[in-house]
């Protein structure tokens, strides 16, 4: 066996053992930690269950340190139910609280009212405590502002064999300085600890405390010194705060999600693995385990990197695998294209992988764009969905041109060089793309405008241009899942009554969706108080029998930020993508053709939101960005190969005639990536839980519309710009 066999050999060995280590290390993990098991990846807040909310800050021009205040203080609060929890800003005048736990262990109304009360926390010496007792006017020594952490713990000197719990205290530099002065005048006295005008501890100051450490001891348990310490480290809240949006997801339908989104998953991976051996023989097995590997690399990244998994961000893993399998298909038609012109096996394998690196590279790159300026300017569940596609396309892009590269040159090396294994390309027809834009773009045309003439119809039908969701109309959506069927009619006939009852609403302000397939159905309603909420959900559970219930109430006050975050966001990617593209392609009629063609998909698919009265929210904002990702890859792929052939062709051909056989060699290419990431997307629409069936929907249009604008619309618009501005350069020459 000569040393390249050798080589060979081993890599394959090797990349066995990895893989049987991921594998290892995702099941069980590794080090005294496990880190890296799938397991412990943490999951969101639809995904666990739990709440979230959001504040509005409505303190006047409040200060960097006011609000980094106010998010400690929260945090604070947050850490006593869930280690998990976390507190963050958004925006300018934001804090938004997710806390994943589980409401079937804590009444999360309950949760709610706790975490947004200004919590007056004071310390209070003996003369002033008189007064605040008879109502007078009384001077505070320091309050929670000035507490920087209060912790429960244990005094190691005990006494008579008695163990003495105890609360350590530490205050801010001001708050040192203030109780330094108040114990230097009250040794001796009691100085009290009052939160929200209760009494939470009183006790004796022994000596002047200066250093900013105060010590609270002769506590009777250890629970009752970490209630305290928790009454005094979560303090005042420095801002205040007016609750925008809260959403409560219940655990059960959490767990319901993961396992269904994971089985479709599972399914939609082995009919794509399938496919592509059916269609390219060895070099397609070899897909098959490039992309078990993928998945492998994407759960131990997630699980190393703490990278929270959201719903959406499950989808989003399941569109980067369709776009993994993308590379492989542009290398494998590439490679039975030099086998057909005559190439040794080998040769061609090393030509596929060389010609269709530009191609995998421009369309990668375009499709980070989008996912880029989506985890920017979005958040939650949508930064979310960003995050996994982002990690997807990198992974992508290491899985093709890295890991099917070596495993299929060690195959070609150890002897696998027969053409039957690898297929053959066969001549294309090739269609006058060019010669029927015209018809493509009527068709186009009238969808587009159909889905605007909607616009019209849907005001005078229902009052509104479009189905905006709850994020951008205000109100609330209830989801109740019954022991029992209800469908629409014994839903409206028996559960609204409830609604409109408990909450002083008429019928028609009750809008009733049931789940297929579920016992799940969803009302919406106008925004309903957190009081309210609590009302209807002892109703319900008085009434019915009910294993699950949540919430989602969201202000309109933030409509107009997302709307113009939308657009924003779009406007954004189409015009990074046409700088992009036309440095690399030296030719700004390929950006502008390509941003075109963005436009029209995005507009077809809004056609689409607008014909079905689909729920304009927040995926539609992730839907339309992963579109123009998606899109745009299909048409770098037909650019890079109009790029390729102008420079091979000869002078008698004709530029119509090259974009048409470009669009003919890579049509097979955008059949098959269309199809394996339908299926991804389609096991999701099918099996998924009902908030992922429109967004999935829309992908799917968005798919199909994308493989469809990349051969009729986007080359042959090259090719009739190139034609007019020729023509227009043409005359002005003549002229001068």
């Amino acid at each position: 066996m000569n040393k390249e066999k050798k080589n060979a050999v081993i890599f394959i060995l090797v990349f066995l053992l990895l893989m049987a280590g991921g594998i290892y290390m995702a099941i069980m993990g590794v080090g005294p930690n496990s880190n890296g098991r799938m397991v412990d990846i943490p999951l969101g807040l639809d995904l666990q269950g739990g709440l979230s909310v959001t504040y509005e800050i409505t303190t006047p021009n409040p200060s960097k340190e006011e609000i980094n205040a106010t998010i400690d203080k929260l945090q604070r609060r947050v850490d006593a139910y869930s280690s998990e929890g976390e507190v963050y800003q958004e925006g300018d005048n934001r804090i938004t609280v997710e806390i994943p736990v589980d409401t079937s262990k804590y009444d999360a109304h309950d949760i709610l009212d706790e975490l947004g009360q200004p919590g007056k926390l004071e310390f209070i010496d003996s003369e002033n405590e008189a007064l605040r007792e008879k109502g007078q006017p009384y001077e505070v020594i320091l309050n929670g502002a000035d507490v920087k952490d209060a912790q429960a713990g244990v005094d190691n000197q005990t006494t008579n064999g008695v163990t003495d719990y105890v609360v350590q205290l530490q205050f801010t530099e001001e708050g040192a300085k203030k109780f330094g002065d108040a114990t230097s005048a009250n040794i001796g006295k009691i100085i009290y600890i009052v939160y929200d005008d209760e009494i939470a501890s009183a006790p004796t100051v022994r000596s002047a405390i200066t250093d900013g450490n105060a010590e609270i001891n002769s506590i009777g348990s250890y629970e009752a010194a970490d209630k305290l310490a928790s009454t005094i480290k979560i303090g005042a809240l420095p801002l205040e705060l007016s609750q925008l949006q809260y959403n409560i997801v219940g655990a059960k339908l959490g767990r319901e999600a993961v396992s269904t989104s994971l089985k479709a998953g599972a399914i939609g991976l082995a009919i794509v693995a399938v496919l592509m051996i059916v269609l390219y023989l060895l070099p397609g097995f070899v897909s098959a385990i490039a992309l078990a590997a993928y998945v492998i690399l994407m759960m131990l990244i997630l699980s190393v990197r703490d990278v929270t998994l959201t719903l959406p961000g499950i989808a989003g893993i399941l569109l980067s695998i369709g776009m993994a399998v993308d590379a492989n298909v542009i290398i494998f038609t590439r490679i039975k294209e030099e086998i057909a012109a005559g190439k040794s096996v080998r040769e061609a394998v090393e030509q596929g992988f060389k010609k269709a690196f530009s191609a995998i590279l421009d369309g990668n790159i375009t499709t980070l764009i989008a996912a880029i300026v989506l985890m920017m300017l979005g958040s939650g569940s949508i930064r979310g969905f960003a995050i996994t596609l982002m990690i997807g396309i990198i992974l992508s892009m290491f899985t093709a041109l890295v890991i099917t590269k070596k495993l299929l040159m060690s195959l070609v090396v150890l002897g696998a060089t027969s053409e039957k294994i690898y297929g053959r390309a066969k001549q294309p027809k090739v269609p006058n793309y060019c010669k029927n834009f015209k018809w493509f773009g009527l068709i186009s045309l009238v969808v587009i405008i159909a889905g605007f003439a909607f616009l019209g119809v849907n005001k005078s039908k229902n009052g509104n241009a479009l189905n905006f969701a709850l994020e951008f109309t205000g109100g609330t959506s209830t989801s109740v899942t019954f022991n029992e069927t209800y469908d629409l009619a014994r839903s409206e006939a028996e559960v609204v009554p409830v609604f409109t009852e408990t909450l002083g609403l008429t019928e028609a302000q009750v809008q009733v969706q049931t789940v297929e397939g579920t016992n799940q159905v969803i009302f919406k309603t106008p925004e309903v108080s957190e009081e309210a909420s609590a009302s209807l959900d002892k109703a319900l559970h008085e009434k019915f029998e009910i294993s699950e219930i949540s919430f989602q109430s969201i202000s309109s006050t933030i409509s107009g930020e997302m709307r113009k975050d939308a657009i924003i966001a779009i406007v954004i990617a189409s015009i990074l993508m046409l700088i992009y593209i036309a440095i690399r392609f030296s030719d700004v009629k390929f950006g502008i053709s390509a941003v075109i063609a963005l436009i029209h998909d995005v507009s077809v698919v809004f056609a689409v939101y607008s014909i079905g009265w689909l729920a304009v929210g927040n995926t539609f904002i992730a839907c339309m960005l992963t579109i123009l990702g998606y899109s745009i890859n299909a048409t770098i792929i037909i650019f890079d190969r109009v790029r390729e052939n102008l420079k091979n062709a000869d002078r008698k051909e004709t530029v119509e005639n090259i974009v048409n056989k470009s669009i003919a060699q890579t049509f097979t290419r955008t059949i098959y990536t269309s199809l394996t990431t339908l299926v991804m997307v389609m096991m999701l629409f099918i099996m998924g839980v009902s908030s992922l069936k429109e967004f999935t929907l829309t992908l799917m249009a968005g798919i199909i519309c994308g493989g469809y604008s990349s051969v009729c619309i986007s080359a042959p618009l090259w090719f009739s710009l190139r034609k007019l501005l020729t023509k227009k350069d043409t005359k002005e020459k003549q002229n001068a």
